[in-house]
């Protein structure tokens, strides 16, 4: 039986993998804290405020959905503690990745932009796709409560696209006649376009472009859910993957 613990319990997301730590029949929920604020309950189990109550609990793997800043504090701490950590955080400079890559050495740590099965063979599919066309747009959409744009996923496909190929065109725009109408410009100069909207969950689009002809590669996370398996995955194969593993990919 996987002990876990869940940071971030008291949000969406982190309320999501507290639901399917609980249903998993090989995995146990035995801490819970939020730091941002504790005293509800999940499963039964009370809202630390504190990093401790994980170590208390003896968890042998920890997730975080939390955001940068705070998980900036609660990687550290778990390597020191000897804790595997499933990190779904967006947001870490290379950096960050550099010292997360130096603390996990008694235990190990997975971050994963996106844990979506479908968003990670998305991501797949572009990076194949890239080398056969000459132009690519991404655009991301997401819901209203979202903090940073683009998504981590976005500027991870944008990240693959352009280390498959280095010979996409010049844009040709000249003038943009509302600032910041073309996007931003990610890896490779390719344009990442984000959208905020009330209703959304997760979506993306990879638009891909040659001499008469378009590919369009989406895929649409319409619930929370979606990243469960991916997740839930992780905590089952992160022992198996010493120091730091980016991405879900090779557990697939």
């Amino acid at each position: 039986m996987i002990r876990v613990g869940v940071v971030g319990a008291n949000g969406r997301m982190g309320a999501t993998v507290c639901d399917a730590v609980a249903a998993a029949k090989d995995m146990e929920l035995v801490a819970v804290v939020d730091t941002a604020g504790g005293g509800t309950t999940s499963h039964g189990l009370t809202v630390a405020t504190e990093l401790k109550a994980l170590a208390d609990a003896r968890c042998d793997v920890v997730v975080d959905f939390t955001v940068a800043d705070a998980a900036r504090t609660t990687l550290p701490w778990l390597a020191l503690h000897g804790i595997h950590a499933v990190v779904g955080t967006t947001g870490f400079s290379d950096d960050d990745m550099v010292a997360f890559s130096s603390a996990f050495t008694r235990s190990n740590c997975l971050i994963a932009a996106n844990f979506a099965i479908g968003a990670v063979l998305m991501m797949k599919f572009a990076e194949l796709a890239a080398p056969h066309f000459e132009t690519a747009e991404i655009i991301e959409f997401h819901h209203n409560a979202k903090a940073d744009a683009p998504s981590g996923t976005a500027m991870a496909t944008a990240r693959r696209m352009a280390a498959a190929s280095d010979s996409w065109a010049d844009d040709p725009t000249k003038h943009e006649v509302v600032s910041g109408a073309r996007g931003g410009t990610g890896p490779g100069g390719i344009h990442v376009h984000a959208v905020r909207m009330v209703g959304m969950t997760a979506s993306q689009e990879v638009i891909l472009g040659s001499a008469g002809q378009t590919l369009v590669v989406r895929h649409d996370s319409n619930d929370r859910i979606s990243f469960m398996p991916g997740v839930l995955l992780a905590c089952r194969r992160v022992a198996e993957r010493p120091g730091l593993t980016i991405g879900i990919d090779d557990l697939l």
